[in-house]
């Protein structure tokens, strides 16, 4: 199906070149006009040029935060539904990008049938069931470092330094995700 002029415009914000490319060429299949973007400035720039209805934002844009794209993007487009898509999903951050203007939030792997589902939702779907058991050890950690690493802008560094930790620990801690609960 090849997009019309009038068709809605989404904007994909992803690192990941094969992902990228595989997003925007299905959702381009069903109907979109869409744009595809690998670093913050160019995403910046598609956005101002084609005030897109709607983004799919990586969380982890290069090792630095997408959730500071959020306010420019709704400059571009006030009334913009963007989705923050993760593979490093945790409540901080999903609190953090509903606060800044997202409209949804979705860890990977998500399919394109649920990456539209969430775009066109019109409330946050929240979980309404209490977890049965406690967190673990490891995914309190993985939340706590999240939310420091949020209050740091995505910033490493600063990061490692508030948690007085070696960096290198820090960046080992966050390539290894916990196990789902």
């Amino acid at each position: 199906m090849t997009p019309s002029q009038d068709a809605p415009h989404i904007l994909v914000i992803d690192d990941d070149p094969a992902f990228n490319r595989v997003l925007t060429r299905a959702l381009g299949q069903r109907g979109f006009v869409v744009f595809g973007a690998l670093e913050p400035e160019s995403a910046l720039a598609l956005a101002r040029l084609h005030e897109p209805e709607y983004v799919v934002l990586d969380l982890n844009i290069a090792g630095s935060s997408g959730l500071r794209l959020i306010e420019p993007l709704l400059a571009a487009n006030p009334d913009c539904r963007i989705l923050v898509l993760t593979g490093y999903a945790s409540i901080t951050t999903t609190v953090d990008a509903i606060k800044l203007g997202a409209t949804q939030y979705l860890a990977k792997p998500a399919d394109v049938d649920a990456i539209l589902k969430a775009l066109h939702a019109t409330e946050v779907v929240i979980e309404d069931d209490a977890p049965s058991s406690p967190m673990s050890v490891d995914r309190l950690e993985w939340e706590h470092i999240q939310r420091v690493l949020a209050e740091h802008e995505g910033n490493i560094s600063a990061t490692a330094r508030a948690l007085k930790m070696h960096r290198r620990t820090l960046q080992r801690k966050l390539a290894k995700r916990p196990v789902k609960e």
